[in-house]
């Protein structure tokens, strides 16, 4: 089962800086992530999901090597791969996984104007060793909304409030 945690920032360049921070600690296999997007809100109605995956693209680039491929079967490849390409991306582009769109547009409203907020779906991690790679984020967050247990959340609200010493066990 997958946890959502969603941390907000007064600016937008934290929660960008959040984001890479999380993908590095997936590619050191501490964390494994479905899903994770930084929301900003530039003005009072420009609410901004900056996905981590670009389906449309993602659905182009497959959609256009497939109809390639058909496309050499009936001798067209050309046009194989345009019809292909246009039916990957319009896949892409309607195909909606990991956090929903429209819950995030919600949250994203709350949020002050040059804020930011990341939404973070995760499958699995090693708690631990997650919040101690997010120590240089203290006093710069704040725990919007998680479906994490209550032990598990104060650990996180505390270890961005900066009280380094209650929110990480000290190593054995």
């Amino acid at each position: 089962m997958s946890e959502l945690i969603v941390i907000a920032f007064s600016d937008e360049t934290t929660g960008f800086e959040m984001r890479t921070e999380l993908v590095k600690m997936q590619k050191d296999y501490l964390i494994e992530m479905e899903d994770a997007v930084v929301v900003t809100r530039a003005s009072e109605d420009d609410i901004q999901l900056h996905q981590a995956v670009n389906l449309t693209a993602a659905g182009a680039v497959g959609g256009g090597f497939w109809g390639a491929l058909i496309g050499l079967v009936f001798l067209n490849p050309l046009l194989g791969a345009a019809v292909g390409a246009g039916a990957g991306a319009l896949a892409g582009r309607f195909t909606d996984i990991g956090i929903n769109d429209n819950f995030m547009r919600e949250v994203g409203h709350s949020l002050q104007p040059g804020g930011s907020a990341v939404f973070i779906l995760v499958r699995k991690m090693t708690a631990d060793k997650v919040l101690a790679r997010l120590e240089h984020f203290h006093h710069r967050g704040r725990v919007l909304q998680t479906s994490l247990s209550t032990e598990d959340e104060e650990k996180l609200r505390e270890a961005l409030s900066g009280d380094h010493q209650r929110a990480i066990p000290p190593a054995s």
